[in-house]
């Protein structure tokens, strides 16, 4: 599958971390990863911790699938707003999925604090505003939900928003809990740390066929060459369709341009994340090298071809809503890009297993929370792995 356009932002800026080799000989291990993006690279990192013995294998190069066009704007806000959720799962359920979202910033944050790099995670408030006046009501709903589940957030009216930020909108809530990654090279830097006490990593190395057998796992790749392992964790973001026999997702496009960067560094408050309440949602952020990130404009199909021939388009829509926006802050995009994601039906992800495949789970995020919800994904695989009963891993089944 094409995931993206060329030229995201994250790897022209740091272009081929590290190289790994692709599969020569046949391996035996106890876990087997497929997917060597973020979602690959944090469910190792737990399994590492734990002792484990793990090999990864990616069909293309480490981190240059889904991982490499992400925008990595860390919310515990789902896609489907707490209200709605609690009508499709309920309100425990729905709860403790936001929570679980607001943990998984914070486990983020510890993982990127053992990497050492400052650059890898920044915590940043969240704003997220009406787009319109209807969608008040709503928001307000939002607002006492999340205030009742804990969530530390305020009501902002229009005259606080323009204050703080400077445009005019109906209403807004700031949440103190989000944050910005950069998850590219996030990534590649738990793959050199795990590496280096024992972890094996492969890429160029497509897995043809698998094999389940009662005790372990087969693996077959594109040249002949086999893993066996006790475990198989399929963490191939938007690809893992194929091994799964009813339909999950809804394949979209997405677009997302960043500016050249400017001579300052503060642009509104803290440098907050911001997003909307209009589907599909506009959303920006900052980064390191003083840039401003614009993403949005999404459309309802996947084809690779007509996802890139609306590139030009689609990026000068971007920087048109940005200047609506901030029309004192002169936009030039530097970088362009178009990129493939997944949403579910009730915006939460799949992990877990499923009867047809024996002795595999699956770390699935979907939707604009894909690399907190593999956090998720790490936290309970871990737990199955090791005998252990998740209490909340029901809330991601594949049968919910």
């Amino acid at each position: 599958m094409n995931l993206h356009s060329s030229s995201p932002y994250w790897l022209l800026r740091h272009g081929i971390i590290n190289s790994y080799p692709s599969l020569t000989t046949d391996l035996k291990t106890e876990i087997a990863i497929m997917g060597a993006g973020i979602s690959g690279a944090l469910v190792a990192n737990q399994l590492c911790q734990a002792g484990y013995k793990v090999v990864i294998v990616d069909r293309r190069h480490a981190g240059m699938g889904s991982t490499a066009a992400s925008t990595a704007l860390l919310q515990y806000e789902i896609d489907k707003p707490l209200h709605q959720l609690i009508n499709l799962v309920g309100e425990k359920k729905a709860v403790k999925g936001y929570q679980l979202c607001r943990q998984a910033i914070f486990d983020i944050k510890k993982v990127c604090e053992q990497l050492k790099d400052p650059g890898l995670f920044s915590q940043k408030p969240s704003l997220q505003f009406a787009s319109f006046k209807k969608d008040v009501a709503d928001l307000n709903k939002e607002y006492t939900l999340r205030k009742k589940a804990g969530f530390s957030l305020h009501w902002l009216n229009q005259e606080s928003i323009c204050k703080k930020f400077g445009f005019t909108k109906p209403a807004g809530l700031l949440s103190q809990d989000g944050a910005e990654a950069d998850a590219y090279k996030i990534t590649h830097c738990l793959l050199e740390k795990w590496m280096a006490r024992g972890l094996q990593v492969y890429d160029n190395t497509e897995i043809v066929t698998i094999r389940h057998h009662k005790h372990e796992i087969e693996l077959i790749a594109a040249n002949k060459k086999k893993i066996l392992a006790k475990k198989l964790i399929i963490a191939c973001g938007y690809e893992s369709q194929q091994y799964i026999p009813q339909k999950v997702q809804e394949l979209q496009a997405t677009y997302a341009i960043a500016s050249e960067p400017f001579a300052g560094k503060n642009f509104w408050y803290r440098n907050a994340l911001i997003w909307e309440t209009a589907t599909p949602y506009l959303y920006l952020r900052t980064t390191s090298d003083s840039r401003i990130l614009i993403g949005g404009k999404d459309i309802l199909f996947s084809n690779p071809l007509k996802r890139d021939s609306l590139l030009t388009q689609k990026a000068k829509s971007l920087e048109q809503s940005f200047t609506k926006l901030f029309p004192g802050i002169l936009f030039k995009t530097d970088f362009k890009w178009a990129g493939t994601f997944a949403s579910t039906k009730d915006g939460l992800p799949y992990i877990g297993s499923i009867p047809q495949r024996p002795h595999t789970y699956f770390a699935l995020g979907f939707g604009g929370n894909g690399i907190t919800f593999s956090a998720i994904a790490a936290n309970i695989i871990k737990d199955l792995l090791a005998g252990k009963k998740n209490k909340d891993a029901a809330i991601f089944s594949f049968d919910r």
